[in-house]
């Protein structure tokens, strides 16, 4: 075993342990880490709390610990919680797959939403929806296998001779554009109550959730969040070119195809669960990167930002707009698509497009 102590900037602590498995601190990220976690956990319990039958914060902390009134025990844990667990984990699972896919393709447009992994789940669904009438366990399904043929496709057109990541991104937005040309012809086939079923699944949508979504969804995470964050290094090394990666000792295109299959994976399971929540993946590793002021992959942090993004924006969803509650999809549209025209200006400004 080599111990090597050096940090990678002023400031960080590198710490390394066995089969050189290393973890690099920084103490404007790691203080950055923990208030986004402190924000997630403070806006999960107001969003408890939050609804026709209104519970204060202090409420909900007694009844999550076991101390609450039968009343509040039942509209917490059996109403609200699942609800604020899937937007946790789908904002996470959102989070970091953004991080991963602007990081190989080195490009901070390049997403779930703009390479055709969600609409590719969206098809997938929309097929068990209008063509075979399917319950919520086969749309979920349908998703899961819509964006994993939707990946295994985008990446196949992407190669040659490795991935670049502008190829990556263009080949993304054209495979998008053909994926909603077959959503939009699945909604014209579709009967009137299919065609509002798939309407609503399309925007993306919290309500309604329950511990069948969210023990799926966990298991994904618990199985792909350490898998991702184990590959950072490398992922660290890719950034800086496949030549210099592999003379780092990087299997660049096996660590490339292990990371892009889990961020497939992590945004076809967010999708299967709450439907295609738009800008969560391409706005949460940006605004990471510009807290913690660090060039790397920021994973962590953009998943802890994803998940933030997501608990605030249902709560928009939910008090915004007077009585009328919108699909928590379309508040994530609203502010992606104001995020996305700054990053292009940015971009432009700065000379990267």
């Amino acid at each position: 075993m080599t111990v090597d102590l050096r940090a990678d900037k002023p400031g960080s602590r590198a710490l390394c342990g066995p089969a050189g498995l290393s973890l690099r601190l920084e103490p404007r990220a790691l203080t950055v880490g923990l208030l986004l976690v402190a924000a997630a956990v403070a806006m999960a319990v107001v969003l408890i709390g939050t609804g026709d039958f209104e519970i204060a914060p202090w409420d909900v902390v007694q009844t999550l610990l076991g101390n609450g009134t039968p009343a509040n025990d039942f509209i917490v844990n059996d109403l609200r919680l699942p609800r604020v667990v899937v937007a946790l984990l789908v904002g996470a699972a959102l989070g970091m797959a953004g991080a991963v896919f602007q990081s190989v393709s080195r490009n901070p447009l390049g997403s779930p939403d703009l390479l055709g992994f969600s609409y590719g789940s969206s098809v997938g669904a929309l097929v068990v929806i209008v063509l075979f009438k399917g319950g919520a366990t086969e749309v979920a399904a349908g998703a899961l296998v819509g964006g994993l043929i939707t990946g295994v496709l985008v990446y196949l057109l992407s190669y040659r001779r490795g991935i670049h990541g502008y190829r990556l991104v263009l080949v993304g937005i054209g495979v998008s554009a053909m994926l909603v040309a077959v959503i939009n012809y699945l909604l014209t086939k579709a009967e009137l109550v299919e065609a509002t079923r798939a309407m609503v699944w399309l925007t993306g949508s919290l309500a309604g959730r329950d511990w069948s979504q969210v023990w799926p969804l966990l298991v994904t995470c618990a199985v792909l969040f350490p898998l991702v964050l184990g590959q950072g290094r490398a992922l660290r090394m890719m950034e800086m070119g496949d030549d210099a990666a592999y003379a780092l000792g990087v299997r660049v295109e096996r660590t490339r195809m292990l990371l892009m299959l889990a961020a497939v994976l992590l945004t076809t399971a967010a999708a299967a669960a709450a439907g295609p929540i738009s800008f969560v993946a391409l706005a949460a590793p940006q605004l990471a990167r510009r807290l913690t002021r660090s060039p790397g992959s920021n994973l962590l942090t953009g998943a802890l930002m994803g998940a933030v993004l997501l608990l605030v924006s249902d709560w928009a969803s939910q008090r915004a707009f007077g009585a009328d509650q919108l699909p928590v999809g379309v508040v994530t549209g609203l502010v992606g698509g104001v995020y996305l025209l700054w990053l292009l200006v940015t971009e432009r400004k700065a000379g990267r497009i």
